[in-house]
Formats: C-alpha cells, sequence, structure tokens
C-alpha cells in the first residue's frame, strides 16, 4: 500500500477511524434525544424538529409493522423524489428493521418491474405522482401494498423564494385501495422494540446500469456508518452545520453526504425537490447554508447563472462532490467567486459513496483525491493484475469498511467483481486511473468508454477536460464514433454558453482544440446541443449519445 498520500492528510484527523457499533436509525434516535426542537429539515419554508421527525419515522414504522406486516430483512420500496417523506420512509423502514430500495424516480413501469421483481418487494412507499408507473404492478409481481406520499403536505405555504416545483404543489389525491400517507402516519400504531445491528443489511441500492443491468448492492448499517462518519469528520459537520440537499436522495451521494451525515451530526437540512439554480442561491442567502455536496453539471449551471452576483452565498464553507470529475476551468472559477476550493470524492454504489476524498486543505482539481479512512486502493494492469506505480494507467480495486457485501442475486458477478490481493479482498471497480507522486489519484475513464483511435487509446474525460478550457464552452460530453479509416474516431456534443450562442462555430472549436491536444485526441466532430440527457443525479448519459451516433451509422449496438 502507498502511503505517499499520508503526508497530505488533514493534520486534525487521525488516519484510521473506528466505525461505531450503532446502526443508522440510533443516528437519527440519538441526535433528537440531544436536539429535540432543534430544526432537522427545512422544506420550500416549512421546518420540522428533530422530536417531530423521529416521531414521525416511529409511527410510520408501527405501520408497516402492524398493518403491512413488514418483517426483519424484507425488502421495501422507497420510490419518490427528494421531499421530507422520502427521509421519514427511509428511517422508517430502518426501524421496522427492513431494507431499503431506493429506486430512482425517472424509471417507467416496465423499469420498475425489474426491482419488484428482482427484489421481491411487497410493499412500497411511492410519491403519488409516480404511483402510476406502479399501479399496473400489484395484480402482475410481488407488489401488492402501497403507500402514497403527497409532497405539498410537508411544503407549507412555500418561502418566497421562487415557485414550488409542480410535484409540490400538487395536492392530495386519494386513491381506491390505496393507503394514503397521512392514513398511516394517523393510525396511532407502536412499532416492535428494536433490535437492529450492526451487521443487518439496511439498503440494497441499484447500480446506474449505464454498463448493463441494474445490480443491488447489498449495503449493512456497518458499511453506511464507515462513509457517514467517515464524512462527518472529513468535511467538519457540527449540530450547527446547515446542508444545502440538491443531489437525489435514492442516489448514494446524496444519501450519505446530504442525509444520513447531517443527521449523524444533528445538522440542518435545506432540501430541494428539484434542481433550481436561483432557489439554491436564494436557500444558501436566506437559510444559511455551509455545506453543499452536487455534481459537477449541477455546479457548471449554478456559476453559469447571470445573477448570481446578486445574492449573499458568503455563509457555504465547503462545497464538493462527484459521480463526473469537475473541469479545471469550472473549479478555478468557483475559487474566484467564492474563495473556496472544491472538495472532489470518487465512489460507487458498491462502496456506499466515496472511497477517496480530496484533503479539504489541500485539494487538487481535477482529481478523485485520495484513500478515505481505512481504505487501501491499488491500481493494477486489468488483464494480469499486476500492480502498477505513479503515472501509470491501471484499473483502481478498493479494500475497505465501506464495500459493499456483494450483489444481490448475482452470484457469477460477485465472483468476478472481487480479487485477492496481499491477503486481502478487493472489489474491482472498472474505473481507469493513474496516481501521481503524492498519492493523489486521478481519473483517466471507465474501462467501456475508451476509444481505440487507429490504435491510439483516447479517454473521453481528458478531452472533456481540455475543451471546458475553451471560453465558449458551457458543457461538453465526448464519445466515440465509427470510421471506416480509423475504426473509431472522436466527437464532442457541445452547449455553449448563452452569450456564445450564434457567434462560435463547430470548425472554431475543432481548429482550436487542434492546438490544444494530440493529433489523435482532438474532436474530428462537433455538434451543438441545447441540453444533453442525464441522469437524475446529473450525470451526462454518454452511452446514450454514444448509441444514438452508432445507430445512425447502421452498426449494431
Amino acid at each position: 500500500m502507498n502511503k505517499a498520500h499520508f503526508e497530505f492528510w488533514p493534520s486534525r484527523l487521525p488516519k484510521t477511524l473506528a466505525v461505531p457499533e450503532t446502526t443508522l436509525y440510533d443516528n437519527l434516535a440519538i441526535s433528537a434525544k440531544k436536539y429535540p426542537e432543534k430544526t432537522a429539515l427545512v422544506y420550500y419554508g416549512a421546518r420540522y424538529t428533530y422530536s417531530q421527525v423521529l416521531k414521525e419515522v416511529e409511527a410510520l414504522a408501527g405501520y408497516l409493522q402492524n398493518v403491512l406486516g413488514v418483517k426483519k430483512g424484507e425488502n421495501v420500496l422507497l420510490f419518490m423524489q427528494n421531499a421530507p417523506q422520502f427521509l421519514i420512509g427511509y428511517y422508517a423502514i430502518l426501524r421496522a428493521e427492513a431494507v431499503i430500495v431506493p429506486v430512482n424516480p425517472m424509471n417507467t413501469a416496465e423499469e420498475m418491474a425489474f426491482y419488484v421483481e428482482d427484489s421481491a418487494i411487497r410493499a412500497g412507499i411511492i410519491g403519488q405522482e409516480l404511483y402510476g408507473r406502479v399501479n399496473e404492478l400489484k395484480g402482475r409481481t410481488s407488489l401488492t401494498q402501497i403507500i402514497t406520499a403527497a409532497y405539498s403536505d410537508y411544503a407549507g405555504n412555500g418561502d418566497g423564494l421562487g415557485e414550488l416545483p409542480e410535484a409540490v404543489r400538487e395536492p392530495v389525491q386519494v386513491v381506491d385501495k390505496v393507503i394514503e400517507w397521512k392514513e398511516a402516519i394517523g393510525a396511532g400504531c407502536k412499532p416492535f422494540e428494536y433490535r437492529g445491528d450492526a451487521e443487518d443489511t439496511a439498503i440494497l441500492p441499484y447500480t446506474s446500469g449505464t454498463t448493463g443491468q441494474p445490480k443491488g448492492c447489498i449495503h449493512t448499517n456497518r458499511t453506511v456508518q464507515a462513509n457517514t462518519v467517515g464524512a462527518f469528520h472529513w468535511m467538519n459537520i457540527t449540530a450547527d452545520a446547515a446542508a444545502l440537499l440538491t443531489l437525489p436522495l435514492f442516489h448514494v451521494t446524496g444519501m450519505v453526504h446530504s442525509m444520513n451525515t447531517p443527521i449523524y451530526a444533528g445538522g440542518t437540512m435545506v432540501m430541494m425537490t428539484r434542481w433550481d439554480r436561483d432557489y439554491a442561491a436564494s436557500a444558501i442567502e436566506r437559510y444559511g447554508c455551509t455545506h453543499w455536496i452536487n455534481i459537477s453539471t449541477m455546479l457548471i449551471d449554478f456559476l453559469a447563472n447571470p445573477k448570481l452576483a446578486q445574492y449573499d452565498i458568503s455563509s457555504l464553507q465547503a462545497i464538493g462532490g462527484g459521480g463526473a470529475p469537475l473541469p479545471e476551468a469550472v473549479g478555478e472559477k468557483l475559487t474566484a467567486i467564492t474563495g473556496l476550493e472544491y472538495i472532489e470524492g470518487y465512489g460507487l454504489s458498491e462502496t456506499i459513496s466515496h472511497t477517496h476524498f480530496n484533503p479539504p486543505d489541500r485539494p487538487k482539481l481535477q482529481c478523485l483525491g485520495i484513500p478515505s479512512f481505512d481504505v487501501d486502493a491499488r491500481v493494477i494492469e486489468p488483464s494480469t493484475g499486476k500492480e502498477l506505480g505513479p503515472g501509470q494507467d491501471g484499473e483502481l480495486i478498493v479494500n475497505g469498511p465501506q464495500v459493499f457485501k456483494g450483489y444481490h442475486n448475482r452470484p457469477d458477478e460477485n465472483r468476478n467483481s472481487f480479487i485477492e490481493f496481499d491477503g486481502k479482498v478487493f472489489f474491482r471497480t472498472g474505473d481507469i486511473v493513474r496516481t501521481d507522486e503524492e498519492g493523489y489519484f486521478f481519473i483517466v475513464d471507465r474501462v467501456k468508454r475508451m476509444i481505440n483511435a487507429a490504435g491510439f487509446k483516447v479517454w473521453p474525460t481528458e478531452v472533456e477536460s481540455m475543451l471546458y478550457k475553451h471560453p465558449a464552452i458551457q458543457q461538453a460530453c465526448v464519445v466515440g464514433i465509427p470510421d471506416p479509416r480509423r475504426g473509431e474516431t472522436v466527437k464532442a456534443f457541445v452547449i455553449l454558453n448563452e452569450e456564445a450562442k450564434g457567434d462560435v462555430t463547430e470548425e472554431e472549436i475543432i481548429e482550436w482544440a487542434k492546438g490544444q491536444m494530440a493529433a489523435y485526441k482532438y474532436p474530428r466532430f462537433i455538434e451543438f446541443r441545447e441540453t444533453f440527457p442525464t441522469t437524475s443525479s446529473g450525470k451526462i448519459l454518454w452511452r446514450k449519445l454514444q448509441d444514438e451516433e452508432r445507430g445512425k451509422s447502421g452498426e449494431v449496438l
């Protein structure tokens, strides 16, 4: 294990961290005991204290157990946009000693059928606007019990910072044979005695499915606590912190950093159901937000707001994220505006968010950071398993307390996803990285995303990083497209800044790129777009753009 990075470890922190034997539910119960009247959650002007949140968690858990018959270890669907009911439902499922299956609210009915069947789900807590996507599953899958939630129940009258999202304005809709949220909360059911354990399976998040069929990742209270407590210390989150909650909570980054960690600290969460850059800036100013974990596409949009200078965002103390590398030019713009350096991290559903984090006092741009508490991270040659040194591109493998217990119902995947190395079992991430001499890790790209242009390896992320240096480019996504002579060649989809639209041409960007990178790397084709397809967590769906191009050429996808 390379220990060079320890020279840059935050001086106030130990290099190893004991994971508590307590559970995620215990975190909420303890914070509610310490800070009963403190605001836990702000939702479009409405405020909820820790004691209020815990009371509703207990009531819902009692209903799950007494009325719906939810058993210990049973998988329960949580299919909802960001809302107080997501948080309450999440902790209620844990209180019932069941397993949370959080699913992307953008999924269609057919996609939902897969999750329900794969996890043998019988009961679900669902945003009412999504009910139509699961209603038809009741007759042909294991799903029989549904609780629906209207976000408007918790939004109050808003806070005057902007128009409420449509889903938040929607009044309660009563549906026959469906349990309405208030009915469940108001039933007066008491939950059974809590016997939760650190080794109990707590969450079954699914991979995004961008590289194949989604897979459920088995996480215990202990694996999730490792990153919850790690983030608490690394990001210096206290009970007086206020976290701006913009990432979707079904996704592991938002779940751990914007919900579980503030709850562990006894801090406040300022929640948004849908991303809105003006509302985000207003909320930072109104509620004094101190911490904001996001994704690069969100920050790019935030900083591109021509009205940003009108807002006082000086309360921010720490800002960072992951999911996709932050372009260097964007990081420099952030520092120029706020004085803050972006703290980038790296992780996966399989590691319930981060395995790497940049040191807050010495971050590097376009960098995954250094291994987190008790993480052993190596770079190997994918085909031979030989360990590689600084500056050499190879597959990242990780061993640490946050690594999942395996994929649900995927024995073959489990056999292929782990490797024994130096007497330890490591998870193979499938990501190509390199380290520098100081032990910092840098993403090169996904193994499956590499472009082979006339025998040269082209990593799209590297090309995208260069394109972001062009002053006219707001966002870029690079893919490989078929080429009769080179096999593959490089194409870039580009979203221009508003002031550049109509003034900058595709040919001008290609000519500029020629002077910025090697001849085999620069994009031969540029296509301007107004938007990119993204996941609800903000990741650009590069594969969808690539498949569109290959479909045009008649190539079999």
